[in-house]
């Protein structure tokens, strides 16, 4: 890849803004379930899959659509994915039953899917090896950035304005970043092929399959409870607009300080040991969410210290992934991506169920449990894997 970083200093604030934007449309909806249900009469747990339909169609379209799409330039694709994504969230917002709201969740799947991944292979060519943790973690901050200021501020504009608005608000946010995309990133940025041939390559590698599912299998613990904190602290703490809003917003300044230290632990302690202890903390923490009510001063340090520990895990795995498959970033980054909403489906999926037969307040007990198979997966993937943590 060329280098862009001194003649494009803005390059990762624009990539890091839009995927603010991402983050903001895709995870919103986690504050806007109870408006949701209220509007088309759902439960908790159906509207719970408006999260899970999205997911899927990330995780199957990300990959092929990154493979199909290898040849064609990065500004094009950046460009192309970011503008189904803001046209997909204005179908989102005018839907008119929870089918059609379903499938334009899935069109903006599937440009996010596009876009982040490439977004984070652009990053991480960038930089060199001893900073790569960083460079992610700059990146990744857009995402991060959505749980501090875009969900909590959806959820607030939903239970004052409804849920519609909300998502017009990604629409508006949207704009600006297409046009930053295609007047920062340079047209003539050299960037490595991929394609369908090394996406099956990566497939059947059974290792570097092992080391990209461990995204699923920690965020799958993660989003069991994730998924319904609102209905959650709605029903176990009281929680009205006011209360889901502030916790939210505390939970997003947790995944900030998250992000911040997952690359500099990537960096400093190495990949492994900083999973490793991630997931092991997941094991311990979630469960407590099952002790609710709390005060709610404890119930705030809980989400803080809850989202730190969780938003830490996305720079060390993707360090970790390229120095397993250097020769295939862009196809083992989109794999990422899609493993991460595998995890997401997988997980909301599963805390659903956990509500329909033991109610919510078993979402913590049943997310700890999870955590448990992370625990292992880390252990026996870095068992299998040889990372060369030093490959530029």
């Amino acid at each position: 890849m060329s280098d862009a970083t001194g003649a494009h200093p803005l390059l990762i604030s624009v990539l890091s803004a839009s995927n603010f934007v991402i983050g903001m449309g895709a995870f919103v909806v986690i504050g806007l379930l109870n408006p949701i249900a209220d509007d088309f009469s759902l439960t908790a747990s159906a509207a719970g899959w408006i999260m899970t339909t999205y997911a899927i169609a990330y995780a199957i379209l990300s990959p092929l659509l990154v493979s199909l799409t290898g040849k064609i330039g990065r500004r094009r694709i950046l460009t192309y994915g970011l503008s189904l994504f803001g046209l997909a969230s204005l179908a989102s917002a005018f839907a008119p039953n929870i089918e059609a709201l379903n499938v334009a969740r899935m069109f903006a799947a599937a440009g996010a899917g596009m876009f982040t991944p490439v977004a984070a292979a652009v990053g991480a060519g960038l930089s060199p090896p001893e900073r790569r943790g960083r460079a992610l973690a700059a990146v990744f901050f857009g995402l991060t950035l959505a749980q501090v200021l875009g969900v909590p501020m959806g959820s607030f504009v939903a239970y004052t304005f409804g849920w519609r608005a909300a998502l017009l608000i990604v629409v508006a946010l949207a704009l600006p970043c297409i046009f930053l995309i295609w007047t920062r990133v340079p047209s003539g940025l050299s960037f490595e092929t991929v394609s369908l041939a090394d996406l099956g390559a990566t497939l059947r590698d059974g290792p570097t399959m092992l080391a990209v599912l461990f995204t699923t299998s920690f965020l799958g613990a993660i989003y069991v409870l994730y998924t319904y904190i609102s209905p959650l602290l709605a029903t176990q703490m009281g929680f009205e607009r006011d209360g889901i809003t502030v916790a939210l917003l505390i939970f997003g300044l947790g995944a900030v300080i998250g992000n911040v230290l997952g690359g500099m632990l990537a960096d400093k302690i190495g990949p492994f040991r900083t999973l490793l202890g991630l997931a092991g903390l997941q094991v311990v923490l979630m469960p407590l969410f099952s002790t609710l009510p709390l005060p709610n001063s404890l119930l705030f340090g809980l989400l803080l210290v809850w989202s730190i520990c969780g938003w830490s895990f996305m720079a060390g795995q993707q360090v970790r992934l390229i120095a397993i498959a250097p020769e295939r970033t862009g196809v083992v980054l989109a794999l990422n991506a899609a493993a991460i909403y595998v995890g997401a489906a997988l997980g909301s999926a599963l805390g659903g169920a956990v509500i329909s037969s033991y109610g919510l307040g078993a979402l913590g007990v049943a997310g700890g449990v999870t955590a448990l198979i992370a625990v292992l997966h880390i252990v026996v993937s870095n068992n299998l894997s040889k990372p060369d943590y030093t490959v530029g």
